[in-house]
Order: C-alpha cells, then sequence, then structure tokens
C-alpha cells in the first residue's frame, strides 16, 4: 500500500474515523456488501463515484430497502421525501468532494440532505477515489469548489457562474440571477462516536 494512503489512514483513526482500503473497485464493492447486512436500509446522496461502482443497483438487485430517490417519474415531492428518509436509514452513502491528508473530508451540498446524512445518520459509509486526495484541507476546499462543482454544473446544467468555463465566482453566485450548487460546505474533522463513520478509499480515480 502506497505509504500516503497508510499515513492518511492513521489520521482518519486519529479523528475517530475508520479508514479502509480497497485496491480496485471491484473489491471496494465487495468490502460494501460485507459491511452493508442484506436486511439493512441504505440512503445515499448524489454520487457520480457511487454511480461508476454500481452500489445502488446492486444493493436493490440483493433486496435491501433502498431509499433510491432517483428512481424514474418521481415528483420532485417524492424525491424529496425520499431524500429525508434516507437520511434515516440504517446506513447512509456518500462521497467527499475532497480528503485533505492529515484527514479532514470536504463536502458541499446543494439542498442539504448531503451534509445532514453525513453528519448524522446513524452509519456512514464515505467512498472515495484516490484521485480526491490533496495534500491539506485548504487544497481540498479548493478542489471541490474549483473543480468537483464547476463538474457537476455542467453535468446537471446549472445555471451558475462556473458553468461554461469552470471557473468559480463565489462572490456573484447568488440567486436570483444564479442557481448555486456549493450552498452547504461540511467539512468533518473528527468523529465523536466511535464506528459510526468509516470512509473506504478506493486505488482507482472515481468520480469527481
Amino acid at each position: 500500500m502506497d505509504e500516503r494512503i497508510v499515513r492518511l489512514l492513521e489520521n482518519f483513526k486519529r479523528r475517530n474515523i475508520e479508514g479502509l482500503f480497497a485496491p480496485s473497485s471491484s473489491e471496494a464493492v465487495e468490502k460494501l456488501q460485507e459491511i452493508i447486512p442484506q436486511d439493512a436500509s441504505v440512503g445515499f446522496s448524489g454520487s457520480q463515484t457511487l454511480v461508476g461502482l454500481g452500489v445502488v443497483k446492486l444493493l436493490e438487485a440483493r433486496g435491501n430497502k433502498v431509499f433510491n430517490q432517483n428512481q424514474p417519474g418521481l415528483s420532485r415531492d417524492e424525491s424529496w421525501r425520499i431524500r429525508k428518509d434516507g437520511v434515516r436509514a440504517d446506513y447512509y452513502l456518500a462521497s467527499p468532494n475532497a480528503i485533505a491528508e492529515s484527514g479532514e473530508l470536504v463536502i458541499f451540498s446543494a439542498y442539504g440532505n448531503r451534509t445532514a446524512g453525513i453528519a448524522f445518520a446513524d452509519r456512514v459509509i464515505l467512498v472515495s477515489g484516490i484521485n480526491k486526495v490533496v495534500p491539506s484541507l485548504s487544497e481540498a476546499i479548493q478542489r471541490a469548489r474549483e473543480y468537483a462543482t464547476p463538474l457537476n454544473c455542467k453535468r446537471l446544467n446549472w445555471n451558475t457562474p462556473c458553468l461554461k468555463d469552470g471557473i468559480c465566482r463565489e462572490s456573484l453566485c447568488v440567486y436570483p440571477q444564479y442557481q448555486r450548487m456549493c450552498c452547504q460546505l461540511l467539512i468533518l474533522e473528527a468523529e465523536p462516536i466511535l464506528g459510526r463513520i468509516k470512509v473506504l478509499l478506493v486505488g482507482e480515480s472515481l468520480g469527481f
């Protein structure tokens, strides 16, 4: 295992966060199935990492109760209700926008279900490719704001200043002119409840 990853896992431990490492996507999926019981309910936030791993479809197929706000044909109100129910599920899955080598995790959210789930759900598993690991907290915030968020705005075609060129103009990104995506910022510095949060690092590039 890369020395940088070893240090990061140690830094997670110091912050009362359980760090796990899977060399490949397939091993990460296997690890998730080992952690999450087949009779557990699962909520999740929007994540290209989880989409790439096929985790949600896999859990649904094996019989888990998955609160899937992205089902076709849902109204906005129905999707919103499912997001709220997902925060109260047995397990909550998400992916950080960036991770500092010192162990902090940076998460942006537009509506708050993502930050609420990570901050308060009973059991949280954050899945991340090693491409999201950067040297410092300041660089993690910069990555989340200036790299991940513009790419998500382009993917979803949100009317933001960064939509066309990917350049963050945070001071200009206000309503009603723009549909801001990075409305809430969660910096996970430590966890008081041992075992509540697991971070599964994958030795591949995944998501934004």
